[in-house]
């Protein structure tokens, strides 16, 4: 079993660059299945996730190549829908939430698909209702297999219509999206999910001669057309991996240049971590953080404890709270946070109190943190990450931490953020990569 060996307490120093999006990988690469003809995607991560996607793409039929380092060009031009029956495809399928996503290109472009239960990070119930109501808007068919735990779906013919969701989901919305832009007709979504990786993907979209209107909004309205060509796209810098720096920046003093972060689409985080009294600076499309030895949590206008949640864009993203959470035990002062999208995220602040963070965990959703001040460091222990998000924050407080930290399970970490440990050593941190028996 692969482990990271962390000797913490060390400062680190230099520039860093944010890998491509993952969440946005996710779904462009999907997009793929609506064109026979070629698709090229720049600053593509070489993450678990994504790669576990690609390798599932190629399996179908779509033809992979890899020019350089983070771009790919696709085409699926001799697509084997059936496929999505086979064991190995459930077997693949299962392990990532990603694929959740096929089905809409498939039902626009092949008229039928399938969607085994979701796989991915167990951070509570991720429903399909979403899915599966906006498809059925559009005229789809469906049934259960419960046995196999498959939605087989079926859209002889697909029509444009009005929609409502019950819940402005991304993957949700990118899949109905990607099944309206082919469907006869016009198609709005209202409640739409607008978090920047679906206006990129309907900037995509578009670019492949779709017609989609209202992009950044959450009322999109889409004309369906008849086919789409090939075209080239670059991906955002991912937004997690730079709240991500930002906090190991604060919580091991380290001078850090972050570099290229796509500053137009990171809504309301550089505020989010000012407002735990991170001094960040902003440097054309660079965020430069100096080194701090203290920083300061800030109250609300009336004196009360800061609460930091999160909610649907362009509210804060749930990716980050456990960032946030981990960040805070080194500030002074007091912070709530408040996880409320996800029943199951925070049950990795039993670490951070063994490491002699100063946490009480109210419920599933809620922990206050009472800052450390870094008068007293964390220590290292041995830890196992249970999903991508908690696993980069316990490396976080392991890197922050004195002694030595290791971190078990770390294909979670893999799965979301490119060569972590070789980025990080190369600013002045000591991580190895070990293999446990």
């Amino acid at each position: 079993m692969n482990a990271f060996e962390i000797r913490g307490g060390k400062q680190l120093q230099g520039t860093i660059t944010p890998q491509g999006a993952k969440n946005e990988a996710l779904q462009v690469l999907c997009a793929v299945l609506l064109t026979d003809e070629v698709v090229t995607l720049n600053n593509v991560p070489d993450i678990a996730d994504v790669n576990a996607l690609i390798e599932l793409l190629q399996d179908m039929g779509v033809r992979i190549e890899r020019p350089s380092p983070n771009t790919i060009v696709l085409q699926a031009n001799n697509i084997e829908p059936d496929y999505f029956t086979t064991p190995a495809f459930r077997k693949k399928s299962g392990k990532l939430r990603g694929t959740v996503m096929l089905a809409g290109p498939m039902l626009a472009r092949f008229k039928k698909a399938y969607i085994p239960q979701p796989g991915g990070d167990k951070i509570g119930r991720r429903r399909l209702d979403t899915h599966i109501r906006g498809f059925e808007r559009l005229g789809v068919k469906f049934e259960y297999d419960a046995e196999n735990q498959l939605f087989t779906m079926i859209a002889d013919n697909l029509l444009g219509t009005n929609m409502l969701l019950e819940e402005p989901s991304v993957t949700g919305t990118a899949n109905i999206l990607m099944a309206a832009v082919l469907a006869q007709g016009v198609t709005t979504i209202y409640n739409a999910a607008c978090e920047p990786y679906v206006q990129q993907l309907c900037l995509m979209l578009n670019s492949m001669g779709a017609k989609i209107t209202g992009i950044s909004s959450n009322l999109l309205t889409i004309e369906g057309v008849t086919s789409l060509s090939g075209c080239e796209h670059r991906l955002l810098a991912d937004m997690i991996e730079v709240g991500s720096f930002i906090g190991l920046a604060a919580m091991t003093k380290s001078e850090l240049t972050i570099k290229n972060v796509d500053l137009h689409q990171l809504g309301l985080i550089p505020d989010i971590f000012r407002r735990l009294g991170i001094d960040l600076q902003v440097r054309g499309d660079d965020i430069y953080v100096p080194s701090q030895e203290q920083y300061r949590i800030q109250k609300f206008i009336d004196g009360s404890i800061l609460t930091v949640y999160d909610h649907p864009w362009p509210g804060f993203t749930p990716d980050l709270i456990s960032i946030v959470l981990v960040t805070a035990t080194q500030a002074k002062g007091t912070v709530l946070v408040h996880q409320k999208m996800f029943e199951s995220r925070l049950f990795f602040v039993d670490r951070l109190i063994e490491m002699g963070a100063q946490i009480v965990l109210c419920d599933p959703h809620r922990a206050v943190v009472i800052g450390l001040d870094k008068q007293v460091a964390l220590r290292g222990i041995n830890m196992v990450s249970p999903d991508i998000r908690a696993g980069v924050a316990l490396l976080i407080a392991a890197l922050s931490a004195s002694g030595k930290s290791t971190i078990q399970n770390i294909h979670q970490i893999d799965r979301g953020y490119e060569r972590i440990d070789e980025r990080l050593n190369a600013l002045g941190a000591d991580i190895r990569r070990v293999n446990l028996q």
